[in-house]
């Protein structure tokens, strides 16, 4: 279905890799270093997508067609539920894209992440294999660029519950957040600490990219003192870091909901890294 809503763009084909993993390749317009000079498809930046969960295929694609304007390719990996009440399905998964990214076509790509949600949980998975062996993904890590996190889900326990309950089941949200933390509960240690380990991987992250957020103030999926916490950290540590807040937005819904100011945003994020800006607006 994300296929099918994103072919409608012009010169851009999609290919499945897997279940869950679409590359879209983009020839609409060539790619440009920060000295405004082809470069070669091997090297031509790749935005790496994260979806939250339930994404819908139109809904993810706007974000896709702004990647596609500055003739960026994008691999959309998408995430599964058990993945996350099973946190080491979740290791899995992480495991296997940080496999997908170091094969070809890949293996010797620019990468910029772009991360919804839970999103942000899978790519963590993924740095806590990074974190376990720095010297082997070394190569990796230079490769990534820039890193953008909208609407990360930071918080508690519960704040997970929460996030499972809205975004899964909507219907019964208050039946299902309690039958989720009486789970979390009871497999403590296949869930919890494993949640702890990939939030620690996540916090000392080894990627010190330049890094950009979105949150809001009323979402109560994604505490916004905890990304703020969280912000400041990775400031101190010495990541670039831009961040844009707003008092009441849409959890995962920032570009519907103030679109020129999620696009002004994220184009001077853009810019900043030296590729190529954004040529039109949604």
């Amino acid at each position: 279905m994300l296929g099918r809503a994103v072919m409608m763009s012009k010169g851009v084909t999609a290919h499945r890799l897997s279940k869950n993993v679409t590359f879209y390749m983009n020839e609409l317009a060539p790619p440009v270093s920060q000295y405004q000079t082809k470069v070669s498809k091997d090297h031509k930046p790749l935005m790496l997508m994260l979806p939250w969960l339930g994404s819908r295929p139109q809904a993810l694609g706007k974000y896709c067609e702004i990647y596609f304007r500055t003739g960026y390719d994008v691999l959309v990996v998408e995430s599964e539920v058990q993945e996350f009440l099973w946190p080491r399905w979740g290791l899995e998964h992480g495991k296997r894209l940080l496999e997908l990214l170091q094969s070809e076509p890949f293996v010797s790509r620019p990468l910029i992440v772009h991360a919804f949600s839970i999103g942000g949980y899978t790519f963590a998975q993924l740095l806590v294999h990074v974190s376990q062996d720095t010297n082997k993904y070394q190569a990796l890590m230079q490769r990534i660029k820039g890193q953008i996190y909208d609407s990360l889900v930071v918080g508690s326990v519960e704040t997970m519950a929460t996030g499972l309950a809205k975004t899964v089941f909507p219907r019964a949200e208050t039946l299902v957040k309690q039958i989720s933390l009486l789970y979390f509960n009871m497999f403590r240690r296949q869930t919890v600490d494993y949640f702890n380990t990939s939030i620690n991987a996540f916090w000392d992250s080894p990627i010190t990219a330049p890094a950009l957020f979105f949150f809001c103030e009323n979402d109560t999926l994604s505490d916004p003192r905890a990304i703020e916490e969280l912000i400041d950290h990775w400031r101190k540590r010495g990541i670039d870091l831009t961040a844009k807040n707003w008092e009441d937005s849409t959890h995962a819904g920032h570009l519907k909901r103030h679109q020129e100011e999620y696009l002004t945003t994220l184009e001077m994020f853009l810019h900043s890294l030296h590729f190529s800006p954004l040529k039109a607006k949604m």
